[in-house]
């Protein structure tokens, strides 16, 4: 239940970069103890306009108010002083640090000069406890970490201060359940306590069971403002795209064509633990598990990304292993690997669209001297834009000004027109709106009716069952079982991923 008083107020709030709006004249209002979700398509004015509200960005027009005094932070620090605290959806830690380091890096513990290390790890094990952590080591480097954990530490460090209002951007794209749940409770608390949330996330059907209000934003313009309750998931996603999408198909059962990939004992440290499997042409091969499971471990090893300690990676059959030892290895043998932190491992973002795009393609627009033909560059990135629906001002536009869901379409832009026969997707919708990611969908289904091997890795145990024709579990860095199309259920897949920490707690 909300108190209705009101936290936050915003008015004719405007911004434009050059000649594209990206908010025009939008009110809003939060009140406190309300989770007030925020959806829209990518680039709707979403992150704008929460950017906005945590001062990380200035407004062009209108004006805020926070608890009935005027609110106009110059930077974001300024707005955490007031109690406004926001974690993005792209995350902004710095690797070197440990956890315990991270999460309270503006007030660290000290004695006399010297960082009270012990006072701070205490401090640092009951914040990790809160948010579901428990067995995280907190002078553990953040860079070692994966972007799930990533995010929980983000969100852990947002509530260790002061929060008067708390914006999540797209705070569970890369958890599963479990997780999800440990932040749900939270936000809970956060409520009860008086706390206003602004929410933003593409995941309609966790907005519905957390949000009290919804507001939906399409092309930097507010379309309405509603109670959650009663709401149906299809209305709301009319409102957003401002037509009714269709549902996206079934998976059409083929049979499967000759082994792709063939992976055998790969192992690397403790979080791959001897993982074999196969994937042949023309399938979708789904992996599933917790946060820490070695998904996105196991494919960095077999892509050169992570030097394994031992395992053989096969390719279209050969009875010779391939010889990947970088990725540079694993792209001319026909692999590709779409990374799950796409700021960090997938795009170079002061470079434009279209240099990203193209990267990995180069020698085929390079003529007899080397040089690279630009306009033959800007044409293939033109179609890509236009194909995945790239929201863009055009080919030359730097890749860092696009919204997250936009740079993710880059990232998949650039390995389809590599065309490689084994494509790996970590986290392939992380952040992308329910229009987008049915269009990746089907681009998925496509590319493995023309023979591609694909897999997929994703926190979204139901784009998982939508999609593939195999899901296989990862647990605790094992192989905890694999399950055929008509096989699985929600119920057994969750069993499997828990199998592994029962075996080690029994142990």
């Amino acid at each position: 239940m909300t108190s209705g008083e009101p936290l936050l107020t915003v008015s004719g709030l405007g911004k434009s970069y050059g000649p594209v709006t990206a908010l025009a004249r939008v009110d809003f209002d939060l009140r406190r103890g309300e989770v007030h979700a925020l959806v829209g398509e990518n680039g709707a004015g979403k992150s704008t306009l929460s950017r906005i509200i945590a001062g990380i960005t200035p407004a062009d027009t209108g004006q805020m108010s926070l608890a009935g005094r005027r609110f106009a932070p110059r930077d974001r620090r300024d707005a955490q002083s007031c109690g406004v605290r926001m974690v993005m959806q792209e995350l902004n830690l710095v690797g070197s640090l440990t956890v315990a380091e991270g999460l309270f890096f503006d007030c660290l513990p000290h004695r006399w000069g010297w960082i009270n290390y012990p006072q701070l790890h205490r401090q640092a094990r009951s914040l990790l406890d809160r948010v579901g952590l428990q067995g995280l080591d907190p002078g553990r480097a953040l860079g070692t970490l994966g972007v799930g954990q990533q995010m929980m530490i983000e969100i852990a460090a947002g509530l260790s201060r002061r929060c008067d209002l708390l914006i999540l951007d797209e705070p569970t794209a890369a958890l599963t359940d479990a997780e999800t749940g440990h932040l749900f409770a939270q936000i809970a608390a956060m409520k009860a306590a008086g706390t206003g949330i602004l929410y933003i996330s593409h995941r309609l059907e966790e907005i519905r069971r957390i949000a009290d209000r919804i507001s939906v934003l399409r092309d930097g313009r507010k379309v309405t403002c509603l109670p959650s309750a009663g709401v149906s998931l299809d209305e709301i996603v009319r409102l957003m795209v401002g037509r009714t999408l269709d549902k996206a198909a079934e998976r059409t059962p083929r049979p499967p064509g000759p082994v792709a990939l063939e992976v055998r004992g790969l192992r690397r440290g403790p979080v791959v633990k001897d993982v074999s499997f196969d994937v042949r042409r023309g399938e979708i091969l789904g992996f599933a598990g917790l946060m820490g499971s070695g998904r996105t471990e196991t494919m960095r090893a077999l892509f050169g990304a992570d030097l394994p300690d031992a395992g053989t990676v096969r390719l279209q059959g050969s009875s010779d292993p391939a010889v990947i030892r970088s990725p540079q290895d694993a792209v001319r043998q026909g692999l590709a690997l779409l990374t799950e932190n796409r700021k960090e491992q997938g795009l170079l973002l002061p470079l434009t669209v279209r240099a990203n795009i193209t990267l990995p393609s180069l020698t085929r627009f390079s003529g007899s001297a080397g040089w690279v033909r630009r306009a033959a560059e800007s044409v293939e990135a033109a179609r890509w834009i236009a194909a995945l629906a790239i929201r863009c001002r055009g080919a030359e536009q730097p890749v860092a000004e696009l919204s997250g869901g936009n740079q993710q379409k880059v990232v998949l832009a650039k390995w389809l027109l590599r065309d490689c026969d084994v494509l790996i997707f970590d986290e392939p919708t992380r952040g992308i709106d329910v229009g987008a990611k049915f269009e990746i969908w089907q681009l998925l289904e496509d590319l493995a009716a023309k023979g591609k091997a694909i897999v997929v890795i994703s926190s979204d145990l139901p784009e998982l069952m939508a999609l593939c024709d195999r899901i296989a579990v990862l647990s605790a860095g094992r192989l905890a079982a694999t399950f055929l199309r008509g096989e699985w259920t929600q119920h057994a897949i969750l069993a499997a991923a828990l199998s592994g920490y029962l075996t080690e707690t029994s142990q």
